[in-house]
C-alpha cells in the first residue's frame, strides 16, 4: 500500500483529492494538511511514500516545501507530485528541477490523477524488483528512467501523456496481447479512444499487431507491446 499525504490550502479541494486517492487501488491517505509548515512536519512524522503538493500555500510556497524535503536526509526519498493552478514556466521548471515526479494543473479529473498514481505504483514495483538484485543492467535502468519519456513523447493532437501511459501499462501487464475492446475495458476508456492510442504505438514502432482468429467472422487485431 502506497501511503499518500495531501497538501492543499483549500479544505474542500484537499477532501476531493483525498477521495480520489482512496478510490485508487493500492493507495491510502495518511493525512491532509493545509500549510507548508504543516506539510514539512507531517512528512517527517508520518513518513508518507508520496506527497500531493499544492504550490499556493498561505506560508511557505510549494517549491520551498519541495526544496526543504530534498535537503533533509530523512525526507529526501519522498516522492512528490505537484498539484496546482500555477501555469508559469518558472514554477514548472522549479518543480522539475526539485525532483517532482509530475505536475498536474488544476482542475483535473480523477482519471488524470489516477494515471499518475498508477505510474508511481509502477515505479515502486520496478524499484522493488531491482532491490532484490546485486546489480542492474541498462535495460533495467532504462525501464525505470526512460520508459515514460519514450512512450509518451511527440503525441498527436488530441492524445495525452497520462492516457498514453495508461494504455502502455495495460499492454505491458498483458504480454499475450489485448484487442482494442479488451484494452478499453482494462483502462476504462472508450473503445475508439483506446484504439487511437494503440494505433499510435503501432505507427511509432512501440507496439505490434497480430491477428487473432476466432471461430467465425473477421480476425481481430491484437496489440502487443514491444519489450
Amino acid at each position: 500500500m502506497i501511503r499518500v499525504l495531501v497538501v492543499d490550502d483549500d479544505f474542500m479541494v484537499a477532501k476531493v483529492h483525498s477521495g480520489y486517492v482512496e478510490r485508487t487501488p493500492g493507495f491510502s491517505v495518511v493525512g491532509a494538511v493545509h500549510t507548508g509548515a504543516d506539510a514539512l512536519r507531517a512528512v517527517r512524522d508520518l513518513a508518507p511514500d508520496l506527497v500531493l503538493l499544492d504550490i499556493y500555500l498561505p506560508d511557505l510556497d510549494g517549491l520551498t516545501v519541495l526544496r526543504e524535503l530534498r535537503a533533509d536526509p530523512s525526507t529526501v526519498d519522498t516522492d512528490v507530485i505537484v498539484i496546482t493552478a500555477a501555469r508559469d514556466v518558472d514554477t514548472i521548471r522549479g518543480a522539475m528541477r526539485g525532483g517532482a515526479l509530475h505536475y498536474l494543473i488544476k482542475p483535473f479529473s480523477y482519471a488524470a490523477l489516477r494515471d499518475q498514481l498508477e505510474h508511481v505504483g509502477s515505479l515502486h514495483a520496478k524499484l522493488a524488483r531491482l532491490s532484490s538484485r546485486p546489480t542492474a543492467g541498462q535495460q533495467d535502468v532504462d525501464d525505470v528512467f526512460g520508459t515514460r519519456a519514450r512512450t509518451t513523447s511527440a503525441l498527436p493532437k488530441g492524445l495525452t501523456t497520462q492516457t498514453a501511459e495508461l494504455v502502455r501499462q495495460a499492454l505491458v501487464d498483458h504480454p499475450d496481447g489485448l484487442s482494442a475492446s479488451e484494452c478499453a475495458k482494462a483502462t476504462e476508456l472508450s473503445r475508439p479512444s483506446a484504439r487511437r492510442y494503440l494505433e499510435h504505438f503501432v505507427e511509432t514502432g512501440r507496439a505490434e499487431v497480430r491477428l487473432r482468429y476466432g471461430g467465425t467472422g473477421r480476425p481481430e487485431r491484437q496489440y502487443h507491446w514491444r519489450s
